[in-house]
Protein backbone atom coordinates (compact mmCIF):
# COMPACT_ATOMS: atom_id res chain seq x y z
CA UNK A 1 0.00 0.00 0.00
CA UNK A 2 2.85 2.35 0.84
CA UNK A 3 4.38 1.75 -2.57
CA UNK A 4 1.07 2.67 -4.18
CA UNK A 5 0.92 5.98 -2.32
CA UNK A 6 4.50 6.71 -3.25
CA UNK A 7 3.66 6.06 -6.90
CA UNK A 8 0.51 8.19 -6.62
CA UNK A 9 2.54 10.97 -5.05
CA UNK A 10 4.92 10.92 -7.99
CA UNK A 11 2.16 11.04 -10.60
CA UNK A 12 -0.42 13.18 -8.79
CA UNK A 13 -0.70 15.45 -11.82
CA UNK A 14 -2.44 12.66 -13.81
CA UNK A 15 -5.61 13.28 -11.83
CA UNK A 16 -6.41 16.39 -13.89
CA UNK A 17 -6.47 14.84 -17.39
CA UNK A 18 -8.25 11.77 -15.97
CA UNK A 19 -10.94 13.96 -14.41
CA UNK A 20 -11.26 15.88 -17.70
CA UNK A 21 -11.69 12.68 -19.68
CA UNK A 22 -14.22 11.35 -17.20
CA UNK A 23 -16.16 14.60 -17.31
CA UNK A 24 -16.20 14.60 -21.12
CA UNK A 25 -17.40 11.00 -21.21
CA UNK A 26 -20.15 11.79 -18.72
CA UNK A 27 -21.32 14.77 -20.77
CA UNK A 28 -21.30 12.74 -23.97
CA UNK A 29 -23.33 9.98 -22.31
CA UNK A 30 -25.75 12.56 -20.95
CA UNK A 31 -26.22 14.14 -24.40
CA UNK A 32 -26.77 10.72 -25.96
CA UNK A 33 -29.31 9.79 -23.30
CA UNK A 34 -31.12 13.08 -23.85
CA UNK A 35 -31.29 12.51 -27.63
CA UNK A 36 -32.57 8.96 -27.11
CA UNK A 37 -35.19 10.24 -24.69
CA UNK A 38 -36.29 12.97 -27.11
CA UNK A 39 -36.48 10.43 -29.94
CA UNK A 40 -38.63 8.10 -27.82
CA UNK A 41 -40.97 10.98 -26.95
CA UNK A 42 -41.20 11.99 -30.61
CA UNK A 43 -41.95 8.40 -31.58
CA UNK A 44 -44.70 8.15 -28.98
CA UNK A 45 -46.17 11.47 -30.11
CA UNK A 46 -46.25 10.46 -33.78
CA UNK A 47 -47.72 7.07 -32.90
CA UNK A 48 -50.44 8.76 -30.86
CA UNK A 49 -51.31 11.05 -33.77
CA UNK A 50 -51.48 8.13 -36.20
CA UNK A 51 -53.58 6.09 -33.78
CA UNK A 52 -56.02 8.97 -33.41
CA UNK A 53 -56.29 9.30 -37.18
CA UNK A 54 -56.82 5.55 -37.47
CA UNK A 55 -59.66 5.58 -34.96
CA UNK A 56 -61.31 8.51 -36.70
CA UNK A 57 -60.97 6.81 -40.07
CA UNK A 58 -62.30 3.54 -38.70
CA UNK A 59 -65.45 5.19 -37.33
CA UNK A 60 -65.85 7.89 -39.92
CA UNK A 61 -64.98 10.63 -37.46
CA UNK A 62 -67.73 9.63 -34.98
CA UNK A 63 -68.15 7.17 -32.14
CA UNK A 64 -70.08 4.06 -33.19
CA UNK A 65 -71.94 2.04 -30.53
CA UNK A 66 -73.12 -1.54 -30.77
CA UNK A 67 -76.78 -0.50 -31.02
CA UNK A 68 -76.26 1.50 -34.24
CA UNK A 69 -74.05 -0.92 -36.17
CA UNK A 70 -75.59 -1.63 -39.58
CA UNK A 71 -74.16 -4.69 -41.31
CA UNK A 72 -75.57 -3.60 -44.66
CA UNK A 73 -73.57 -0.38 -44.48
CA UNK A 74 -70.32 -2.15 -43.56
CA UNK A 75 -69.08 -2.60 -47.17
CA UNK A 76 -69.59 1.10 -47.91
CA UNK A 77 -67.70 2.11 -44.77
CA UNK A 78 -64.98 -0.40 -45.64
CA UNK A 79 -64.65 0.99 -49.16
CA UNK A 80 -64.42 4.54 -47.86
CA UNK A 81 -61.81 3.54 -45.31
CA UNK A 82 -59.76 1.72 -47.93
CA UNK A 83 -59.84 4.75 -50.21
CA UNK A 84 -58.55 6.93 -47.39
CA UNK A 85 -55.86 4.37 -46.57
CA UNK A 86 -54.85 4.17 -50.24
CA UNK A 87 -54.48 7.94 -50.31
CA UNK A 88 -52.33 7.98 -47.17
CA UNK A 89 -50.28 5.02 -48.43
CA UNK A 90 -49.63 6.74 -51.77
CA UNK A 91 -48.73 10.04 -50.11
CA UNK A 92 -46.07 8.40 -47.95
CA UNK A 93 -44.65 6.53 -50.94
CA UNK A 94 -44.56 9.76 -52.97
CA UNK A 95 -42.68 11.53 -50.18
CA UNK A 96 -40.17 8.68 -50.06
CA UNK A 97 -39.71 8.68 -53.85
CA UNK A 98 -39.06 12.41 -53.66
CA UNK A 99 -35.85 11.52 -51.82
CA UNK A 100 -35.05 8.53 -54.02
CA UNK A 101 -35.42 10.31 -57.38
CA UNK A 102 -34.23 13.83 -56.54
CA UNK A 103 -30.42 13.75 -56.68
CA UNK A 104 -30.18 17.12 -54.93
CA UNK A 105 -32.10 15.70 -51.95
CA UNK A 106 -30.03 12.54 -52.02
CA UNK A 107 -26.88 14.62 -51.68
CA UNK A 108 -28.35 16.82 -48.94
CA UNK A 109 -29.85 13.92 -46.93
CA UNK A 110 -27.92 10.78 -47.94
CA UNK A 111 -29.03 8.80 -44.89
CA UNK A 112 -32.57 8.67 -46.29
CA UNK A 113 -31.44 6.30 -49.04
CA UNK A 114 -29.01 4.29 -46.92
CA UNK A 115 -30.57 0.97 -45.97
CA UNK A 116 -27.77 0.40 -43.47
CA UNK A 117 -29.28 3.07 -41.22
CA UNK A 118 -31.47 1.27 -38.64
CA UNK A 119 -34.36 3.72 -38.92
CA UNK A 120 -34.34 3.60 -42.71
CA UNK A 121 -34.20 -0.20 -42.61
CA UNK A 122 -37.23 -0.19 -40.28
CA UNK A 123 -39.07 2.10 -42.69
CA UNK A 124 -38.30 -0.18 -45.65
CA UNK A 125 -39.64 -3.17 -43.70
CA UNK A 126 -42.80 -1.24 -42.85
CA UNK A 127 -43.18 -0.30 -46.52
CA UNK A 128 -42.84 -3.91 -47.60
CA UNK A 129 -45.51 -4.98 -45.11
CA UNK A 130 -47.94 -2.22 -46.12
CA UNK A 131 -47.44 -2.98 -49.83
CA UNK A 132 -48.06 -6.68 -49.23
CA UNK A 133 -51.27 -6.08 -47.26
CA UNK A 134 -52.69 -3.50 -49.67
CA UNK A 135 -55.88 -4.77 -51.34
CA UNK A 136 -56.12 -4.71 -55.12
CA UNK A 137 -58.77 -1.99 -55.06
CA UNK A 138 -61.24 -0.28 -52.74
CA UNK A 139 -64.04 -2.40 -54.24
CA UNK A 140 -62.26 -5.70 -53.62
CA UNK A 141 -63.89 -8.15 -51.23
CA UNK A 142 -61.67 -7.93 -48.18
CA UNK A 143 -62.34 -9.30 -44.72
CA UNK A 144 -62.61 -6.96 -41.78
CA UNK A 145 -59.49 -8.52 -40.29
CA UNK A 146 -57.54 -7.82 -43.48
CA UNK A 147 -58.71 -4.21 -43.49
CA UNK A 148 -57.68 -3.89 -39.85
CA UNK A 149 -54.24 -5.36 -40.61
CA UNK A 150 -53.79 -3.00 -43.54
CA UNK A 151 -54.89 -0.09 -41.35
CA UNK A 152 -52.22 -0.90 -38.78
CA UNK A 153 -49.61 -1.46 -41.51
CA UNK A 154 -50.25 1.96 -43.07
CA UNK A 155 -50.04 3.54 -39.62
CA UNK A 156 -46.72 1.83 -38.95
CA UNK A 157 -45.54 2.86 -42.43
CA UNK A 158 -46.34 6.50 -41.72
CA UNK A 159 -44.66 6.44 -38.31
CA UNK A 160 -41.54 4.74 -39.68
CA UNK A 161 -41.21 7.29 -42.46
CA UNK A 162 -41.61 10.27 -40.14
CA UNK A 163 -38.94 8.94 -37.78
CA UNK A 164 -36.52 8.02 -40.58
CA UNK A 165 -36.97 11.40 -42.28
CA UNK A 166 -36.40 13.35 -39.07
CA UNK A 167 -33.24 11.37 -38.35
CA UNK A 168 -31.93 11.81 -41.92
CA UNK A 169 -32.50 15.56 -41.74
CA UNK A 170 -30.73 15.62 -38.38
CA UNK A 171 -27.73 13.64 -39.64
CA UNK A 172 -27.41 15.28 -43.06
CA UNK A 173 -23.80 14.53 -44.11
CA UNK A 174 -22.28 14.15 -40.63
CA UNK A 175 -21.64 10.44 -41.19
CA UNK A 176 -19.10 11.29 -43.92
CA UNK A 177 -15.51 12.35 -43.46
CA UNK A 178 -14.38 15.90 -44.16
CA UNK A 179 -12.94 15.07 -47.64
CA UNK A 180 -16.15 13.21 -48.48
CA UNK A 181 -18.27 16.16 -47.41
CA UNK A 182 -16.21 18.41 -49.70
CA UNK A 183 -16.93 16.04 -52.58
CA UNK A 184 -20.64 16.17 -51.78
CA UNK A 185 -20.52 19.98 -51.71
CA UNK A 186 -18.82 20.03 -55.12
CA UNK A 187 -21.39 17.59 -56.48
CA UNK A 188 -24.20 19.82 -55.21
CA UNK A 189 -22.72 22.88 -56.93
CA UNK A 190 -22.07 21.00 -60.17
CA UNK A 191 -25.60 19.65 -60.10
CA UNK A 192 -26.95 23.20 -60.28
CA UNK A 193 -25.01 23.72 -63.51
CA UNK A 194 -26.07 20.34 -64.91
CA UNK A 195 -29.78 21.25 -64.67
CA UNK A 196 -29.41 24.96 -65.43
CA UNK A 197 -31.41 25.72 -68.58
CA UNK A 198 -29.37 28.87 -69.19
CA UNK A 199 -26.15 26.83 -69.52
CA UNK A 200 -25.09 25.37 -72.84
CA UNK A 201 -25.63 21.71 -73.49
CA UNK A 202 -21.87 21.11 -73.47
CA UNK A 203 -21.54 22.77 -70.04
CA UNK A 204 -24.39 20.72 -68.69
CA UNK A 205 -22.96 17.48 -70.01
CA UNK A 206 -19.56 18.17 -68.45
CA UNK A 207 -21.17 19.13 -65.13
CA UNK A 208 -23.29 15.97 -65.16
CA UNK A 209 -20.24 13.78 -65.72
CA UNK A 210 -18.40 15.49 -62.87
CA UNK A 211 -21.41 15.02 -60.57
CA UNK A 212 -21.31 11.29 -61.24
CA UNK A 213 -17.56 11.23 -60.59
CA UNK A 214 -17.90 13.08 -57.27
CA UNK A 215 -20.69 10.78 -56.05
CA UNK A 216 -18.92 7.60 -57.09
CA UNK A 217 -18.29 5.53 -53.97
CA UNK A 218 -20.25 7.92 -51.73
CA UNK A 219 -23.90 7.68 -52.81
CA UNK A 220 -25.39 4.97 -54.96
CA UNK A 221 -27.89 6.45 -57.41
CA UNK A 222 -30.75 4.20 -58.45
CA UNK A 223 -31.39 3.62 -62.15
CA UNK A 224 -34.61 5.63 -61.83
CA UNK A 225 -32.77 8.58 -60.26
CA UNK A 226 -30.18 8.49 -63.06
CA UNK A 227 -32.92 8.51 -65.69
CA UNK A 228 -34.66 11.49 -64.07
CA UNK A 229 -31.37 13.41 -63.83
CA UNK A 230 -30.39 12.64 -67.43
CA UNK A 231 -33.74 13.93 -68.64
CA UNK A 232 -33.15 17.16 -66.73
CA UNK A 233 -29.65 17.50 -68.16
CA UNK A 234 -30.83 16.83 -71.73
CA UNK A 235 -33.84 19.11 -71.46
CA UNK A 236 -32.46 21.36 -74.21
CA UNK A 237 -31.97 18.50 -76.69
CA UNK A 238 -35.57 18.50 -78.00
CA UNK A 239 -35.28 22.24 -78.55
CA UNK A 240 -32.36 21.81 -81.01
CA UNK A 241 -34.33 19.87 -83.67
CA UNK A 242 -37.15 22.31 -83.13
CA UNK A 243 -34.80 25.20 -83.81
CA UNK A 244 -33.54 23.46 -86.92
CA UNK A 245 -37.11 22.87 -88.00
CA UNK A 246 -37.86 26.54 -87.56
CA UNK A 247 -35.17 27.41 -90.15
CA UNK A 248 -36.71 25.77 -93.22
CA UNK A 249 -38.03 29.13 -94.43
CA UNK A 250 -34.61 30.70 -95.05
CA UNK A 251 -33.23 27.33 -96.15
CA UNK A 252 -36.11 26.83 -98.58
CA UNK A 253 -35.76 30.38 -99.81
CA UNK A 254 -32.14 29.72 -100.72
CA UNK A 255 -32.93 27.62 -103.81
CA UNK A 256 -35.27 30.38 -104.97
CA UNK A 257 -32.44 32.92 -104.89
CA UNK A 258 -30.00 30.67 -106.71
CA UNK A 259 -31.88 30.54 -110.07
CA UNK A 260 -32.30 34.29 -109.98
CA UNK A 261 -28.64 34.88 -109.20
CA UNK A 262 -27.29 32.43 -111.77
CA UNK A 263 -28.39 34.38 -114.89
CA UNK A 264 -26.73 37.47 -113.45
CA UNK A 265 -23.49 35.62 -112.87
CA UNK A 266 -23.53 33.94 -116.34
CA UNK A 267 -25.21 36.34 -118.77
CA UNK A 268 -25.78 35.15 -122.36
CA UNK A 269 -23.15 37.64 -123.68
CA UNK A 270 -19.90 38.12 -121.83
CA UNK A 271 -18.68 40.95 -124.15
CA UNK A 272 -20.44 44.03 -125.30
CA UNK A 273 -20.14 45.95 -128.55
CA UNK A 274 -17.58 48.67 -128.42
CA UNK A 275 -15.86 47.47 -125.26
CA UNK A 276 -13.10 45.66 -127.12
CA UNK A 277 -12.32 48.48 -129.44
Amino acid sequence: MQEFWQWAGSFWWLIFPIMGMAGGAAKAWERGAKRRHERRLETLRVKAEIKTAQLEARHGGRRVGPSVVDTTAAPVASNTLLERLFTEHDEITARWLDYELDVAKLIAFPAMSDGRQPLVAAFLRAKKTADALRPASADAEVSEQRVSEYLDAVGAYAVAFEIAEKDARRLRTTTFTEPERKRLDRAQQLLKVAVDESATQAERNVAYKRVRDELDGLILLSDEAVQVLEKQVARELPAQPAAAASDPTPAAAEPERIPVAEPKQTPPQRTFPGTEA
